[in-house]
């Protein structure tokens, strides 16, 4: 690596660290370079930067450290289509429901009886785009600040619009789930808006894959007995963390049979 290149990375290196994933024409722009000499220096990064998608973007601690919408779509997909169809099991028809953003209930989408007239709420641009063009579906978008790893949005004053809503049922995901220490998640901005449809909902569902089980993630949601019905694919983990809550907390497990399974 010459020195140009390391003056290049050094700048692009810093510009990432303050904001979100940079397309490459952006920054062979900033840096008076081509595209091809931007992918040259990220080559010889050390690993430091990569490109995904046509962004330049600071790459990952650990592999399995840091939550992407992009590395997350095509993982496990046939089990959260699995976990969605149970899910959908759950919905009446008239039913206003809140949808949590991630990869996980994009799927749910597909599984909803068409026959079925709801109200469906979301912060996720991902499940919007799945579900909008449904005749029976009345969507509510709530907007605000545009996070483009999770496709969700934010805004200060989201958790009070949630709680002004009547909302029967909502579906909640998660990075992590752990008995004693709760369910979490990798960003802190979507905290709130989670928390706040399980305050307001009559009915909170918590739909996640069982290698989520035993996990800790950096952002607290809330602990496990907030939850009325936890669906996830029969695994040890799963039963396992979920047969040691207090049968008195009123936690009803569901258990999907997929194959393959994750471990």
């Amino acid at each position: 690596m010459n020195n140009h290149s390391a003056v290049r990375l050094d700048r692009l290196q810093a510009i990432l660290r303050e904001g979100s994933p940079l397309p490459l024409s952006d920054a062979a722009q900033l840096c008076g370079v081509s595209e091809m000499t931007i992918r040259r220096d990220v080559a010889h990064s050390n690993g430091l930067l990569e490109i995904l998608g046509g962004r330049l973007l600071l790459a990952e601690a650990s592999a399995g450290s840091v939550y992407r919408l992009e590395r997350e779509i095509d993982a496990s997909a046939p089990i959260k289509q699995a976990l969605c169809q149970q899910l959908a099991s759950h919905i009446e028809d008239g039913d206003t429901l809140y949808v949590d953003c991630g990869t996980t209930l994009v799927h749910l989408a597909a599984a909803l009886n068409r026959q079925q007239t709801l109200t469906l709420v979301t912060c996720a641009l991902n499940v919007a785009n799945a579900v909008g063009h449904l005749p029976g579906v009345r969507l509510v978008m709530l907007g605000g600040l545009f996070h483009a790893a999770t496709q969700s949005f934010t805004a200060t004053d989201m958790p009070e619009t949630i709680r002004r809503l009547g909302i029967n049922k909502a579906f909640i995901s998660a990075g992590g789930v752990h008995a004693s220490r709760g369910v979490s998640c990798f960003h802190f901005h979507e905290v709130a808006a989670k928390q706040a449809a399980l305050e307001s909902a009559m009915q909170r569902f918590l739909i996640v894959d069982a290698r989520k089980f035993e996990m800790v993630r950096p952002a607290f949601i809330a602990p496990l007995s907030d939850f009325d019905v936890v669906i996830s694919n029969s695994h040890p983990a799963a039963r396992d963390c979920l047969g040691t809550l207090d049968p008195e907390l009123c936690v009803t497990a569901e258990m999907v049979d997929c194959h393959p399974s994750i471990d």
